[in-house]
C-alpha cells in the first residue's frame, strides 16, 4: 500500500514541490536577519499543507484518466488495479482537508496558494471542464501553478512570516520569469510519450498538434535561450547573488542540454520519458541554483 501511495503521490511532482517551497523559504531568511533554525516549523507545516494539495491535484487526474492510463501509464496504481477507486477517492479528500485546514491557520499567502492551486487542478481534470482537453488552457494550468502561484505567493508567505513584510526582491522575480519557462517546457514536454492515449481520447495536445519533433526543438531552443539569458543578466542587474557561479551552472546546463537532446530516440517511448525527466531534474536543479546563489 505504501508503494502504491508513492506511485499515486507522482514521486517527481512531490521532490519538485518540496524543492521549490524549501528554495523559496531559504531565500527569505537569507535577505533577512532570522535564522533557518527558529523558522524550521514554518517550513515544515508549509510543506505539509502544499504537499497535500500537489497530492489531490494529480491523484484526481488518475482518478479522471484511469482509461487513458491503462495505455499511457499502466503503472499507475489506480489503471494496473494496485488500489481502487474507493482508496484514491479516500487519499485526496484527506489530503485536500489536511491542506486547507494547515493554510487556514497559517494566513492569507498560504491560503490563496493553496485555493488557486486547487481550482486550477480541478479545472484541469474534472469533467465538465476538464481544460487538459485543450492544449493551450492544459499549459495555462501548469504555468500559472508552478511558474506563478508557487513563486510569487509562497515568497510573500514566508517574507512576511519571517520579516513581516511584503516585497520581491529581484533574485525571485528572475526565479518566478525562469520558472515560468520551465513550467511552458514540462507543459509541453509531459505529452510527448503519450500521444497514443490521449489521440484514442480527443486530448489535442500540442504534440499532437504540431508533431513530437518539432514541440521537443522548440522547447529544447526556448530553454536555450533561458540559459544563455540566465548566464548574461545577472552581470548586468543587482540581485544579490553570486555572479560567476550563477552563470557557470547555466552553461555548464545548456551543454549538458544539448548532449542530451542529440541522444533522444522520438521513436523510442521510453527515450522520450527519460528526456521528459531529465527536463525535470534542471527544473530541480534550477531551484538549487537559486537557493545556493542567493546564499553564497
Amino acid at each position: 500500500m505504501i508503494s502504491s501511495f508513492i506511485r499515486f503521490s507522482r514521486l517527481h511532482t512531490v521532490i519538485g514541490t518540496t524543492i521549490s517551497i524549501t528554495v523559496l523559504f531559504s531565500i527569505a531568511v537569507a535577505f533577512s536577519d532570522q535564522s533557518v533554525l527558529a523558522n524550521l516549523p514554518l517550513l515544515g507545516w508549509t510543506l505539509l499543507s502544499c504537499l497535500g494539495a500537489n497530492i489531490y491535484i494529480v491523484g484526481l487526474n488518475q482518478i479522471t484518466d484511469v482509461a487513458i492510463d491503462k495505455i499511457n501509464k499502466p503503472y499507475l496504481p489506480l489503471a494496473s488495479g494496485a488500489i481502487t477507486l474507493r482508496t484514491a477517492y479516500w487519499w485526496i479528500g484527506l489530503s485536500v482537508l489536511v491542506s486547507l485546514v494547515i493554510a487556514v491557520w497559517l494566513g492569507k499567502y498560504l491560503l490563496l496558494t493553496v485555493m488557486l492551486s486547487l481550482l486550477l487542478g480541478t479545472m484541469y481534470s474534472l469533467p465538465p471542464i476538464r481544460l487538459k482537453r485543450f492544449y493551450f488552457w492544459a499549459a495555462f494550468c501548469i504555468i500559472a501553478v508552478r511558474g506563478l502561484i508557487v513563486n510569487i505567493l509562497l515568497f510573500l508567505h514566508f517574507h512576511d512570516r519571517v520579516n513581516g513584510l511584503e516585497t520581491l526582491p529581484p533574485l525571485v522575480w528572475l526565479l518566478t520569469a525562469t520558472i515560468f519557462i520551465y513550467s511552458i517546457i514540462i507543459a509541453w514536454f509531459k505529452d510527448l510519450p503519450d500521444i497514443e492515449g490521449d489521440a484514442r481520447h480527443n486530448i489535442r495536445t500540442l504534440s499532437i498538434q504540431l508533431g513530437s519533433r518539432r514541440v521537443l526543438w522548440i522547447g529544447n531552443g526556448i530553454l536555450l535561450l533561458a540559459f544563455a539569458s540566465l548566464i548574461v543578466y545577472p552581470w548586468i542587474a543587482d540581485l544579490r547573488a553570486n555572479t560567476w557561479f550563477f552563470s557557470i551552472v547555466h552553461l555548464v546546463f545548456s551543454l549538458v542540454l544539448i548532449w542530451m537532446a542529440t541522444r533522444i530516440q522520438l521513436s523510442q517511448k521510453e527515450s522520450i520519458a527519460r528526456y521528459y525527466q531529465f527536463i525535470w531534474i534542471l527544473f530541480f536543479l534550477e531551484y538549487i541554483t537559486f537557493g545556493l546563489a542567493g546564499w553564497i
